[in-house]
């Protein structure tokens, strides 16, 4: 049978008339009832038909005796029903993590047909996801529970598919790779390899729900570990269903463990099971916790308050300006790389910048969800914060500061309007108001600042202060101030030039804070062999030894 592409597809490889109605046809009717992982229907998740999400341990789906009902972002109704673990259950989770030697369940000297193993499920996994109906699936399902626009959703799934694409085949076994060194006589050689750590967790938030805990688990898995995995309850119907996909690709069930359940009880988890790594991907306040708790056993990849430089050479104000928007409120500002704070040149202040952005955030409704509910602020709390901003003197509201109307949003959440909030430069950095200004609100929220050619040292000393060093931009095409800034600053992921932005997190390069030794990264080769491995040195040393030796005299 043929493999059936999307329209667009079809019509970039020439095939129109007769095949164009059929296609489209068929891939309607290919609903998610034919989905052979899918346990739950999109379209159909309710507070009459709420979905149910299980726990899976020691290779079986389990319920448990506690649920949490999770109520649908958009109108407060009960549709999801979260079996979640109380202390009273770790116990088959401890076990399933302690079963595992600390040398993994393969590495280079043990089961290395697992490699393939891996590279054969990433490439079906990858293939799965290609597939409209499964795409849509997953980007439906995604817009469920983490509400964003559907392209932004689709944009999710489809980093997913390429990572797994990326890593199919013999590049599973290639992030193994080991090298060796010549030693000091004949017989000896060094050899250095990437070694599992075993027993790991991965924790990770609501944000991207299947984009953040699947890369982190495939690199987990490709190394040899064995992982149990905590999503937001919110939005942990995502991976468990990209579970069971994984599954239906090859996957033994008794890799990978599932558990839903409280901070406190994750907590108790992993204490009482000692994972030799974890993954927290999260808030900072949260991650100095599990730093401690865990005595350093972690890697890192907590908040950001990104930063984007406009430099003194304004050019695409068009542009600029979309970008502006993109990065500080799509997915209504929820990204760990959204846009906080703009240092904009006096130069592009004297642009139509400012009112170019005012009407593209205009442009944002509930109705498509290019602006939406906030999972972690309420109104209150963020309307409640810019008024304090507002205090400061020289501050000013540029656009938004209201609430959204004519909405079901439940009051748990919040949902305001794109809003920006001026303060000058100079108020920015006085002790009292740094803090305040520097606070990440993880909703559609900014800070817009300028300064003059002679205040760049205060610049400067404002992202010297930050405590946060994920993304940030440079949007400047003038090489040497784009030589200054990079040079004077630490952000793991930095884009710099005309284009640069302060969002995405592409399959394609390194994303990752900097300036933190816990730091984690996610999406490349780098990125997995740092987070997922360390290091393992073997020196083989056979002889021969030298000819009439001799016992030398003690040292």
């Amino acid at each position: 049978m043929y493999r059936l592409q999307s329209c667009s597809q079809l019509k970039n490889k020439g095939f129109r008339h007769a095949l164009s109605n059929w296609v489209v046809s068929f891939n309607r009717s290919r609903s998610v009832h034919s989905l052979p992982f899918a346990t739950v229907k999109t379209e159909e998740l309710s507070g009459s038909q709420p979905a149910e999400v299980q726990n899976l341990v020691q290779g079986k789906w389990t319920r448990s005796s506690g649920w949490n009902t999770i109520v649908d972002p958009l109108n407060g109704e009960p549709f999801i029903k979260v079996a979640e673990v109380d202390e009273s259950g770790l116990q088959p989770f401890v076990e399933s993590l302690l079963k595992c030697p600390k040398h993994g369940l393969h590495n280079p000297f043990k089961a290395p047909e697992r490699y393939l193993m891996l590279g054969d499920i990433s490439a079906k996994a990858g293939h799965q996801l290609s597939l409209p109906e499964v795409s849509d699936f997953f980007t439906k399902l995604i817009q469920r529970v983490a509400p964003k626009s559907y392209q932004q959703a689709l944009g999710e799934v489809y980093v997913t598919q390429k990572f797994l694409e990326n890593f199919s085949g013999d590049q599973v076994r290639f992030l193994a790779r080991s090298f060796a060194v010549p030693g000091n006589h004949l017989g000896q050689q060094s050899h250095g390899f990437r070694w599992p750590y075993g027993p790991v967790a991965i924790i990770t938030p609501f944000n991207f729900p299947l984009e953040i805990p699947l890369l982190q688990l495939m690199g987990a898995l490709y190394m040899g570990n064995k992982p149990v995995v905590k999503v937001d309850s919110k939005v942990c119907i995502v991976m468990e269903q990209m579970l069971r996909l994984l599954h239906d690709c090859g996957l033994p069930m008794e890799d990978v463990d599932f558990i839903n359940s409280d901070g406190k009880t994750m907590n108790k988890l992993l204490k009482e099971a000692e994972p030799r790594m974890t993954l927290f991907t999260g808030s900072s306040r949260v991650a100095d916790k599990v730093a401690v708790d865990l005595k350093g056993r972690v890697k890192l990849e907590d908040a950001g308050f990104d930063w984007k430089i406009l430099g003194p050479d304004v050019q695409e104000v068009d542009y600029t300006a979309w970008v502006c928007d993109q990065d500080a409120y799509a997915c209504s500002g929820q990204k760990c790389s959204s846009q906080s704070i703009l240092f904009m040149h006096e130069n592009w202040t004297k642009s139509p910048l400012l009112r170019k952005m005012t009407e593209l955030a205009a442009r944002r409704k509930l109705d498509d969800l290019t602006v939406g509910p906030v999972l972690t602020f309420t109104t209150d709390a963020m309307l409640g914060h810019m008024n304090k901003l507002l205090q400061i003197t020289g501050s000013k509201l540029l656009f938004g500061g209201e609430a959204l109307e004519n909405h079901n949003i439940p009051a748990i959440y919040g949902a305001i309007k794109p809003t920006a909030v001026f303060v000058p430069l100079e108020e920015i950095l006085k002790d009292n108001n740094y803090e305040l200004v520097t606070k990440e609100i993880f909703g559609p929220f900014q800070i817009v600042t300028e300064y003059k050619d002679n205040q760049l040292p205060l610049v400067l000393n404002a992202l010297e202060k930050m405590h946060a060093h994920l993304t940030a931009a440079v949007v400047s095409n003038d090489l040497l101030f784009l030589q200054e800034i990079i040079g004077k600053s630490v952000n793991g992921t930095t884009y710099a030039g005309l284009r640069a932005r302060t969002t995405g997190a592409p399959q394609n390069h390194w994303f990752g804070p900097a300036g933190d030794p816990r730091g984690a990264g996610i999406g490349t080769p780098e990125a997995i062999k740092l987070v997922w491995s360390c290091h393992r040195e073997i020196i083989y040393d056979y002889g021969p030894l030298p000819q009439q030796w001799e016992i030398p005299t003690a040292t």
